[in-house]
């Protein structure tokens, strides 16, 4: 199918690959390579730090890499970091450029999370590996140089999916307290019936058939896309009960098969009394972030950043 792409973005489409995870190693190499060809961030101003932190019971520790702004105001925000990929693929190195651009632009430590993936560690592994991070930050404050009343949540297209479910698992269990959610194109239903997960089967990155495997290798062998059992917080979708979550900005693209999804969610935390902002933007393609010659990919990236130091 044709599109009507942003004229900047329309030239880029071709160029960016569809996530086939018919083959999840291979899907990874193919996440390396985008990485690899990613500009490198300027890290000026900034301390970058690898260390792993301890996971969940029974679990391993968890990489992560710890963005600190020099001179660094204290106490800072700070922003956990949920990398995207389809709950396949994605590393600390896919979204290195913007954790250390939020980390600049918010004045934030920012903490990128390298999450256990699907499906060798399908669910719940990846949502408790970000809940014991976010309890290690929480406990470790003063360490890190953080302000614990202004912790800020950031994932994008499947970890927007795991930010969502991590505001709704942090409610529940009286986890730390949130101080905002920014999901970025987020992936949270595993129903796929919405308008734009029927229409858009052949998108750039992100399209009904990558969403379809990606939700079965996610959600595991003992249950299928769609089964009525399917936890919230696992699919977000499903949860009934918003309230008390943290104020939220969810972020969506014209033609993206989770457009609708994202939307909706955003029109149900307003309904549940959540100050919530929603930003659609026209012409766009799930990643189009990713594309920083374009104006109204960097107009994306500065909408995240002024929302961060609006809310958090």
């Amino acid at each position: 199918m044709t599109y009507p792409f942003d004229a900047e973005l329309a030239p880029w489409a071709p160029m960016l690959p569809i996530l086939d995870l018919r083959d999840p190693a291979a899907a990874r190499e193919v996440g390396r390579a985008i990485a690899a060809q990613l500009p490198q961030p300027d890290l000026t101003g900034l301390t970058v730090l690898d260390r792993t932190v301890p996971g969940p019971d029974g679990a391993p520790a968890v990489p992560v890499r710890i963005y600190t702004p020099q001179p660094a105001a204290t106490p800072a925000p700070a922003v956990l970091h949920l990398h995207g990929g389809g709950f396949v693929l994605g590393d600390l190195a896919l979204e290195h450029a913007d954790a250390a651009a939020f980390a600049t632009g918010i004045g934030a430590v920012v903490i990128a999370v390298d999450y256990r993936l699907a499906p060798e560690e399908p669910f719940p592994a990846a949502l408790e590996d970000c809940y014991a991070v976010l309890c290690w930050l929480a406990g470790n404050t003063d360490e890190l140089g953080v302000d614990p009343t202004r912790l800020g949540l950031y994932g994008r297209s499947s970890g927007g999916g795991i930010a969502a479910g991590l505001t709704l698992l942090t409610r529940d269990r009286g986890g730390p307290r949130l101080a905002m959610q920014y999901l970025d194109v987020p992936v949270l239903d595993d129903q796929l019936d919405s308008v734009s997960m029927r229409a858009y089967v052949d998108t750039p990155i992100w399209n009904r058939p990558s969403a379809e495997l990606g939700w079965a290798y996610y959600l595991g062998d003992d249950v299928k896309p769609g089964d009525p059992s399917v936890s919230p917080y696992a699919a977000p979708a499903r949860a009934e009960d918003l309230a008390g979550l943290p104020p939220a900005f969810i972020s969506s693209c014209q033609f993206d098969p989770v457009r609708d999804e994202g939307m909706h969610y955003a029109q149900r935390l307003a309904q549940a009394g959540v100050p919530t902002e929603a930003h659609l933007y026209p012409a766009t393609f799930h990643g189009s972030a990713l594309v920083t010659e374009a104006a109204v990919s960097r107009r994306m990236q500065q909408d995240a950043v002024a929302a961060f130091r609006r809310m958090l």
